[in-house]
């Protein structure tokens, strides 16, 4: 039998492209994932506010909802509960310091051949690699 993991991410990566040009025909603005979620939480986008919080319940849930209808993939998540809250503080960060995220730089920024969306997702993932190399290389914590 063939594996079949791939298929969820590419899925995922269907449903993250027409979101955000979903987005981008009804708002006319990119959709930035975390800049979505930072300006309802920090209060400095709360127009749409319907709308915006209820993208990011529809960003957590879907996945949820989806897990009862097919057969979880095989993640390899760690059960160190460190780790997971710092990296997810990480993430945060990196997504501040950076003006954006995967779904911002990474989907809209690269296709719309955005020189900044370019080098901020080439930036972050050279820095998840040398993450991962190190904690689970030399560190051995992953």
């Amino acid at each position: 039998m063939i594996e079949q993991d791939w298929i969820f991410g590419f899925a995922g990566g269907l449903m993250i492209g027409l979101g955000a040009v979903i987005f981008l025909l009804m708002n006319g603005r990119i959709m930035g994932a975390s800049g979505i979620l930072g300006g309802l939480v920090d209060g400095t986008e709360l127009r749409n506010f319907a709308e915006k919080s209820s993208f990011i319940a529809g960003l957590v849930g879907v996945p949820f909802v989806l897990t009862f209808l097919w057969v979880r993939p095989d993640i390899h998540l760690t059960t160190n509960l460190w780790i997971l809250v710092s990296g997810g503080i990480l993430v945060g960060l990196g997504t501040r310091l950076a003006n954006g995220c995967t779904s911002g730089h990474g989907v809209c920024g690269i296709s719309r051949l955005s020189p900044r969306g370019i080098v901020a997702t080439l930036v972050y993932l050279l820095a998840g690699g040398v993450a991962m190399v190190f904690l689970r290389n030399i560190l051995g914590v992953i």
